[in-house]
Order: C-alpha cells, then sequence, then structure tokens
C-alpha cells in the first residue's frame, strides 16, 4: 500500500537539482499515505515518486521497481489478494521470482501479456508502468475504482499522482463544468475533477502514453448483468462461498487487522466471517449522542453476540465542524456527504490498535441495498397508464402546491427513470442552480453525466439501471472516494471484501425478485447472513453512517454556517443571498434545507483551503493526535 506521483517528461532530460527537489516535495506532501519507506527512479524520459506503508513484509519488494535488466519500472498502490494463485501459475510456466511481492508478479505478467492482464488482478490498485525500450508508459486503474489515479498535462509534461494535492500549482482554476455537477452530485463525477487540467482515471481503465502521442484510454471492465436463475438455497450457498473466500483473501497481511463494525448487515457479516480466520480481530464504532443518529449500541451488541472485541468513539458538534479542514484537505475534492467525518474518527481509532481495516463498502451497489431501489416497483401502476394521460397526470403534479400528499408520487411515477435518477444524492435541481450558481451554464445539464451510461444499459430491469448508475457514479465519487481518503489520512489501509471480481460475478447473476423482496432490500444477501450475523441485525432499517446535521445547523453549529457564508470568498460563484435564506428557513424549522447547506458550506471550505490558501498546510497536514476517548467493551 502505497502513494505515487510520476512525470513523463515533455523533453528527454534529467531534472536539475531544483526541479528533484519540487519533485521530491510533491511526494512528500502525501507522507500519510506511506510514512514507512520512500524510493525513486528516474532516467531522462521518466522519473518516479514512492511512498509505502508496510502491509507484507517482502524483501526487495521495494518501490519504484524495475525488472527484465531494468526495461521495466513500476510503482503501483494497492493490494492484489490473488498474486500468490497467479505466481504459481507463473511458476508452473517457468517463471522465477527474486522477491515474495505481488509487485514482481503484476510486471511479471505484464512482460509476458501486456495490458491483458489488468483484467486478471483481483484486488485494488492504481498502478504506472514504463517500458523503457519502447520508451511507452502505461497507467491502469482497479475495476471498481477502490484506489484513486489522478493526471495532468503541463509544460513540464505529464504529471500522475495518487492524490491530487501532489498535482497542484499555485494558479489552480475552477473546471466549470466540475463546480456545476457538484452542486449536483455532491461529489464530482469522473474524470472531471474540480481542477481544470487535472483529471481521473476512471475505474476500470487502463491508458496507454506513448512518446510525442496523445495519452489514450480503454476500458478493460464494465459492470454488466447476466441473471440466472436458482433456488434460494444455490443462491445462499453461492453468496457465503464468494464472500467467504473474498474475506480471507482481504485477510493476508503481517500487520494486524481490524474491522469497522456498524450496525448494519454489510459490516456484520464480513466482521462474522472474518473471526472464522482470525478470532482475535478488533472492531471499530463512532457515533453520536444525538437520539436517533448513532448505531453504537448495536455494533456493541454484535461484537458481543459474535465474541470480537468492539472500540467505540463518541464525536461531539464541535470536534466534528473543527475537523472540517483537515478532512477536506485530504479528500482532494468537495465531498457534500457528512458520513465522510465519521468515517475520519473511526479510522484515527482503528490506527491506534490496526494497520488494515476491512470495511462493508459495495454490498449496496452490488446486492441493491438502497431503500430508493424499492421505487420501480411502487411506480409499476404507471406502466399500464397510456402516454396521453401520464402527461395529463405529469400536468397535474406541476401545479399541485409544495407539500400536497401524491404530488411526490405523481411527479416520480409520470418521469421516465433516466430523467428521475441520477444516484444516491441529488442536491440541487437545475433551476435551483440558476438561482444559485453566478455561472451557470445550460451545457452543463446533469444529464451530460448519466444519459450516455443510461445508453448502455437500457434494455435493463430499471432496479439494475439503478445500480449500474451507482456503480459507475455514486460508488467512485463517493463511497470510494471517503473511504480511501479519511483511511490514509491516518496511514490506515481500507480492504473492501464485498468489491471484490469474484463476489461481483455472484451478485450480477442475482435477479431483481430476489435482491427486492418482501419489503426489504439485499433480500437473498440478508438470507446468506442468516445464521452467521446475529438476528437483531437482519432486518433493521439501513442507518449507514448518520449525522446530525440537520439538528446542528439549527442550534450548535448555526454560528458558525452564518461566519463560513460571510467571510466566503465565493461572491463571483455563488448567490450568497440565497444561501443566507436557505439558512435562515432552516434555522427557523421552516424547511430542512440541511443537505443543500452542506453542499454549498463543503465547497466554501475546499475553495478556502485550494483557492483562497487561507490554511496553512502543514497543520493539515500533521497527523492526528487527538486523545482517544474510545470504551472497550
Amino acid at each position: 500500500m502505497c502513494g505515487f506521483i510520476g512525470l513523463l517528461k515533455a523533453e528527454p532530460k534529467w531534472l536539475d537539482s531544483i526541479e528533484r527537489k519540487e519533485f521530491e516535495n510533491r511526494n512528500s506532501i502525501i507522507q500519510h499515505r506511506g510514512p514507512d519507506d520512500e524510493g525513486y527512479y528516474e532516467d531522462e524520459h521518466i522519473i518516479f515518486g514512492f511512498r509505502r506503508l508496510s502491509i507484507i513484509d517482502v524483501e526487495s519488494g521495494q518501490q519504484p521497481f524495475t525488472y527484465h535488466d531494468d526495461r521495466y519500472c513500476m510503482v503501483f498502490n494497492g493490494e492484489i489478494y490473488n498474486y500468490l494463485e497467479l505466481k504459481a501459475t507463473l511458476e508452473n510456466q517457468g517463471m522465477t521470482f527474486s522477491t515474495e511481492s505481488d509487485t514482481e508478479v503484476i510486471i511479471s505478467m505484464f512482460s509476458q501479456k501486456g495490458v491483458d492482464i489488468f483484467r486478471e488482478l483481483r484486488g485494488m490498485f492504481a498502478l504506472l508502468i514504463w517500458d523503457k525500450e519502447e520508451q511507452c508508459l502505461y497507467g491502469a486503474r482497479d475495476m471498481f475504482g477502490i484506489k484513486p489515479f489522478y493526471y495532468k498535462e503541463s509544460e513540464e509534461g505529464v504529471y500522475f499522482a495518487s492524490e491530487k494535492k501532489s498535482l497542484l500549482t499555485e494558479s489552480e482554476q475552477i473546471d466549470q463544468e466540475a463546480f456545476q455537477h457538484y452542486f449536483t452530485y455532491q461529489y464530482v463525477p469522473e474524470p472531471l475533477s474540480m481542477n481544470e487540467d487535472i483529471s481521473k482515471l476512471e475505474s476500470g481503465s487502463y491508458f496507454i502514453k506513448e512518446k510525442d502521442r496523445q495519452l489514450v484510454s480503454y476500458r478493460y471492465f464494465q459492470p454488466d448483468f447476466k441473471v440466472k436463475h436458482y433456488e434460494n438455497k444455490d443462491w445462499i450457498e453461492r453468496i457465503q462461498t464468494a464472500l467467504d473466500q473474498s474475506v480471507a483473501m482481504h485477510m493476508r497481511s503481517d500487520v494486524p487487522v481490524g474491522s469497522f463494525l456498524s450496525g448494519g448487515i454489510d459490516s456484520s457479516f464480513i466482521v462474522a466471517i472474518a473471526k472464522r480466520y482470525h478470532p482475535n480481530i478488533k472492531t471499530f464504532s463512532v457515533g453520536f449522542e444525538q437520539n436517533g443518529y448513532s448505531e453504537i449500541d448495536v455494533a456493541q451488541e454484535t461484537a458481543d453476540r459474535l465474541g470480537v472485541e468492539n472500540y467505540t468513539y463518541i464525536i461531539s458538534p464541535e470536534e466534528y465542524v473543527a475537523k472540517l479542514p483537515k478532512i477536506i484537505w485530504h479528500l482532494d475534492e468537495p465531498l457534500a456527504d457528512p458520513a465522510c467525518v465519521p468515517l475520519y474518527f473511526v479510522a484515527r481509532e482503528a490506527k491506534k490498535h490496526v494497520t488494515v481495516v476491512l470495511s462493508g463498502e459495495g454490498a449496496d451497489e452490488l446486492f441493491g441495498g438502497y431503500n430508493i431501489y424499492r421505487e420501480p416497483e411502487s411506480l409499476r401502476v404507471f406502466e399500464s397508464i397510456p402516454t396521453p394521460a401520464k402527461d395529463l397526470l405529469a400536468r397535474v403534479a406541476d401545479v399541485l402546491p409544495e407539500g400536497v400528499k401524491g404530488k411526490s408520487f405523481l411527479a416520480r411515477g409520470t418521469t421516465p427513470i433516466r430523467q428521475r435518477y441520477i444516484g444516491n444524492a441529488k442536491m440541487f435541481e437545475e433551476e435551483e442552480k440558476q438561482w444559485l450558481l453566478r455561472t451557470y451554464r445550460k451545457e452543463f445539464y446533469y444529464q451530460k453525466v448519466t444519459a450516455p451510461l443510461y445508453d448502455q444499459i437500457e434494455q435493463e430491469h430499471p432496479v439494475h439501471q439503478m445500480q449500474y448508475i451507482d456503480m459507475q457514479t455514486w460508488l467512485q465519487g463517493d463511497i470510494l472516494l471517503k473511504a480511501d481518503k479519511m483511511t490514509m489520512a491516518h496511514g490506515l489501509e481500507l480492504r473492501v471484501p464485498f468489491l471484490d471480481k469474484e463476489v461481483f460475478n455472484v451478485a450480477r447473476e442475482i435477479p431483481v425478485s430476489k435482491k427486492i423482496a418482501n419489503g426489504t432490500t439485499k433480500h437473498i444477501l440478508r438470507e446468506a447472513a442468516s445464521g452467521i450475523v446475529p438476528d437483531h441485525v437482519l432486518n433493521r432499517k439501513k442507518l449507514g453512517f448518520p449525522v446530525p446535521i440537520r439538528h446542528w445547523l439549527k442550534n450548535e453549529i448555526y454560528g458558525w454556517a452564518k461566519n463560513l457564508i460571510q467571510e466566503s470568498a465565493t461572491d463571483h460563484l455563488l448567490e450568497k443571498h440565497v444561501i443566507f435564506n436557505l439558512l435562515e428557513q432552516h434555522g427557523k424549522g421552516k424547511k430542512d434545507n440541511s443537505r443543500k447547506l452542506w453542499t454549498v458550506f463543503m465547497f466554501m471550505l475546499w475553495h478556502q483551503i485550494y483557492i483562497e490558501k487561507r490554511f496553512d498546510i502543514s497543520e493539515l497536514q500533521e497527523e492526528d493526535k487527538t486523545e482517544s476517548k474510545l470504551v472497550h467493551v
């Protein structure tokens, strides 16, 4: 596990001492990703920088890693869980190895098969491979986008990095399309970033960059659905087998492994399986004092019934707000998901005990776990209504006053899925953005992101369409962004057994009727967990990481919010009177504007850090050494 930075130089040369120092400074910015080691490789065409977090103790696996008489050089961020199996296959073919590392396995395979190897890798990765003989650079990112990958073209050449902050200069400009999409999605959709000229390599993609030619990227993986029909007992056996094997592989490590534990089925299932392989596994949970916004009691009960240790932490509104600048700095991008903050705190506490943690990300996308996935079933009645009647009902919905019962139902039922569903979060409608954004442009309409995706999946069941949209947008833009950045902020490696190649191969075959059934989501996953996960977890309402910002914005942090709006130097981008009105409405209890306000506030904080440069970066970089409030159960 590590972070890297690379530069494919525009002209053949060796960096002088000043240029080299600047490059090393860019690498040191991400020291939190790899505090245990650093390394460099340079020739006249390329330079790589690398930072390492030691997970598996292997000799001579240090990076940058050279191979085949220095023809190839590689930097690699991630873990390949099937590398032992791949290595055995290569050895049977006559290959020999000088290290025990997954890095050597990857580069050995690449020397034989080239870019075809990426679909064979079972794990999480972002990597760069330089072929010195062909003077060609290759890069790749794992199938789900678990590990981040940024790149930027400049006068010096093309830069590549694990974190965007390594690529920034003093005069960064905001990308207007990313800016506009953010206020719809609450994150910046890939391949865009909030900075002009900096892009993200999309999940399941690789690129080829030949000297004096444009960088060209290709898809090697795209999620699809191949529905099959089995008896329930067969589905249960297949799910249990795939997940058991995945957890076992994800626990390969020479350092302590723990697990996050919420009150939900996903993390509980992971912990229950993990205990088979590591009976003394430690678990970690966070919550709030506000009633209804903490799953600590449920997590502790789960830990007790599973017979594992559980460590908990209660977050106050004051420290929640106090850590926001550090959190936004680590995120690189504005992200308006309030759950990223408790994730930061639980990662901080886990790092005091372990170096690797398991977590349940991806279960909802693969197995149909979001409540919104039940919507197509509730709207099925509209399928039999003729188009003219639907149009009439849509007009009725338009003229009904806000708050009238049935208005939302009619509006959703008469709106095609590709227009009503863009993912789990839809913050500001286009009309609202025209009021809010001073730089609004019609060509950056939100469906520009999702329309091409719907074109690829339009023949599938509506629930599969929704899952596909989430797997291609929300999963990378929100879920995995915060998972990676909030854990690596503390030098903690997060592993996600649900987002596994073989687990996906099972999930893609499950019919919708097995996912959404009996008034629940993830129905067949719940059945597979029955008898393994404690009963009190199986049918609980999904909470995730609930955060009481709705309450706090009326009381504890109202003053902070008002000051942030006043002090933010975003008057050229945002209509502040609109934001003040939203805050006033919310404060007086007239309307719940908390999520919209939070979307604005996280952008304002990001702007203060990365554009206005109001914060001392060295302070944001500092390790968080706050005294623990852990309770050992």
